[in-house]
């Protein structure tokens, strides 16, 4: 699903990333893993097309989506991935609902529609009673569970997960963990996971350790 080819990316003279080449199948949760500054987070802002790379090739479902540049970009990553990030970045005026409503709006789907899926997705994620909340009502938890939930609203062909555990407690993060392995039985759904968190990435069907730069 998702394949890129001799990723490189500098700032100024510091070379973060020196030839990546990384595969994900449909279906799969891949974890990266490395001490920080290997250049984990920057390597999975790339592949989401969040960042550019200096050289390299990215295709996802076999289209080259690091030729893609303003509204087709944007359209392309509101379309077909999903974002999870260690803060949840919930718009704090709008409901649990509203906020997992929002890419599907961006996307210029029907409202009804669109609401029908978002209640199915907090259903699923043990939300069904905390629609209506405000993030500040929710906890960090609940708020990392809607963030989820907005990622899939899009029906995302992979979703990016950066450090998404990282600031949950252990209970919350093994909740985390789970659910995204339930994701995955259930709907197929991709991830692809930069984390510290040795027992997230143990329930990855594959673990990717990076070090200065590269995928060893």
């Amino acid at each position: 699903m998702l394949k890129a080819e001799n990723i490189t990316k500098k700032y100024g003279s510091l070379e973060v990333l020196k030839g990546v080449d990384i595969e994900i199948n449909k279906g799969e949760i891949v974890s990266i893993v490395g001490s920080s500054g290997a250049g984990k987070s920057t390597l999975l802002h790339i592949l989401g097309t969040l960042d550019t790379a200096d050289s390299g090739a990215i295709r996802l479902n076999n289209q080259r989506i690091d030729q893609l540049s303003g509204k087709k970009l944007a359209a392309f990553r509101n379309s077909h991935i999903g974002f999870v990030f260690q803060f949840h970045h919930l718009l704090p005026e709008f409901s649990a609902l509203e906020n997992v409503s929002i890419p599907a709006w961006i996307a210029g789907q029907k409202k009804k529609e669109t609401m029908a899926r978002a209640v199915e997705l907090l259903t699923t994620l043990g939300l069904a009673g905390r629609m209506d909340n405000k993030p500040q009502q929710l906890s960090g938890g609940e708020q990392q569970r809607v963030a989820v939930a907005r990622a899939l609203i899009n029906h995302p062909s992979i979703v990016f997960a950066d450090e998404p555990t990282g600031n949950l407690d252990s209970t919350n993060a093994k909740e985390l963990h789970e659910l995204f392995v339930q994701l995955r039985n259930d709907f197929q759904q991709t991830f692809l996971i930069v984390t510290h968190n040795e027992e997230l990435a143990g329930m990855s069907d594959r673990k990717l350790h990076m070090k200065d730069g590269k995928i060893i």
